[in-house]
């Protein structure tokens, strides 16, 4: 049985008013709803085949970029415009997969004024479609995501925020139809998640890209690194990071610290990097024991 899990701590609407789309949502198809993606990047390229493939319609990619809308388009097979004069008027949703700078000059436009616009951004609070737009809400799927890597969205948490309990079912129903689970959070939580998300993917990744230019120095390719990582990785699903950090930081070898920084003294960026890593598992081994 699927379940939505809200982890938000108090009620997030009024009971004085509800908005009314359309002239209400109750007889919108949520099976099948008629979707509009603006954007057509690595999000909204993901996004729009899990929607598809779950039986949503889309019906248009709005893009400002030619070849990114076509190539979308494409893979959809169906039409795309770079005009927002020439966006379809006539959708029940409108997902802004867009970078957060591109957000506020497209909810300027009057698109659509009866229909439910959401955003996917993780650190873009709700609050940005304030007097802009109606009924909307936020759909933030968990995930790194690149065009070139296929995804199984049913693995992917998704995370909701809306406007108003109508809403927030319809968004509800439509991610239960492309995710794996389904949590209800506020703004807050969301920016403190996106951080975490930051930490965890993006900032690992980069280390992936130091540790592989570290190891061609010495004529060795990054795939001697693969076990090391996937171990790693896979540790944390039955360890807690607490519990699965090894190394010497966390041992405080001081001798093997010293001899690290040295090899590294050509490059004070990497020096300093790693003299803060250290310290910082260091301290926190010291301050959790």
């Amino acid at each position: 049985m699927f379940s939505v899990i809200d982890l938000t701590n108090t009620s997030l609407y009024s009971p004085r008013f509800i908005p009314i789309c359309r002239e209400g949502l109750g007889g919108l198809n949520y099976k099948q709803m008629k979707v509009v993606i603006l954007g057509a990047g690595n999000v909204a390229t993901h996004l729009s085949i899990a929607l598809q493939g779950a039986g949503h319609q889309i019906v248009q990619v709005f893009s400002k970029t030619t070849n990114s809308a076509a190539a979308l388009a494409e893979k959809l097979v169906v039409p795309f415009t770079i005009h927002s004069t020439a966006m379809h008027q006539d959708a029940d949703v409108y997902f802004y997969a867009v970078s957060d700078a591109a957000l506020p000059s497209l909810l300027a436009l009057d698109i659509a004024p009866g229909a439910i616009h959401v955003h996917t951004a993780g650190s873009v609070a709700m609050d940005v479609f304030k007097g802009k737009k109606q009924c909307y809400g936020v759909f933030y799927p968990l995930q790194t995501f690149s065009k070139d890597k296929s995804v199984n969205f049913k693995k992917v948490p998704v995370f909701l925020e809306a406007s108003d309990s109508q809403v927030e079912q319809l968004l509800v129903n439509v991610a239960e139809s492309v995710a794996g689970q389904v949590y209800k959070i506020d703004s807050t939580q969301r920016m403190q998640l996106h951080i975490a998300a930051v930490f965890a993917s993006n900032f690992v990744n980069h280390m992936y890209q130091v540790a592989s230019d570290l190891v061609q120095k010495s004529q060795l390719s990054f795939d001697v690194l693969k076990p090391l990582i996937i171990e790693t990785a896979d540790k944390i699903n039955y360890l807690s990071p607490k519990e699965a950090q090894t190394g010497p930081a966390k041992r405080n070898d001081i001798d093997v610290i010293d001899s690290h920084l040295s090899a590294l003294s050509e490059s004070d960026d990497l020096t300093q990097l790693y003299r803060l890593l250290s310290q910082m598992i260091f301290d926190k081994q010291l301050h959790q024991s």
